[in-house]
């Protein structure tokens, strides 16, 4: 009884990709990545600057709403934690109704605090409140341009 081993040769029966066919399907990824990566790129620093602008408008109905609460809004001092909870520093609210929140005030997109000054230097008879951007300081373009309610 002879085996079950045959003289062919199964190997070159095999389907599959050759190393080449794997390197041009590389390039052509690699190629349509570097085109399309810095537009999403662009999208992502444009999100975040609609998302500050969102939140100052959010700060903006808060902060109105404390004021007709309590004729004046928050001090710099008590800053913008006045709005999530009552301050515990002077002068202290007669009229609190909050919170003016429902959560903690954010940190801006790119994880900085938000500037709030009352009175402030743009607005002497209301506030200023602003995100200095990507590089979280004063001034800048693109991703780094300050975002204000002024």
């Amino acid at each position: 009884m002879g085996s079950a081993i045959s003289g062919s040769n199964t190997c070159g029966n095999e389907k599959g990709f050759t190393f080449l066919e794997l390197m041009v399907v590389i390039v052509i990824i690699g190629v349509l990545a570097s085109l399309a990566g810095p537009s999403i790129y662009n999208r992502i620093g444009a999100s975040r600057q609609v998302t500050a602008r969102n939140q100052v408008e959010l700060f903006a109905t808060a902060l109105e709403n404390y004021r007709v609460d309590n004729s004046k809004y928050p001090t710099s001092e008590q800053g913008l934690a006045a709005l999530w909870q009552s301050p515990s520093i002077p002068p202290i609210p007669n009229n609190w109704n909050g919170p003016y929140l429902l959560k903690t005030p954010p940190k801006d997109p790119w994880g900085n605090e938000y500037i709030y000054r009352c009175p402030g230097d743009h607005n002497s008879a209301g506030y200023d409140l602003i995100s200095y951007g990507a590089d979280g300081t004063l001034g800048g373009e693109k991703e780094d341009i300050d975002l204000a309610n002024w």
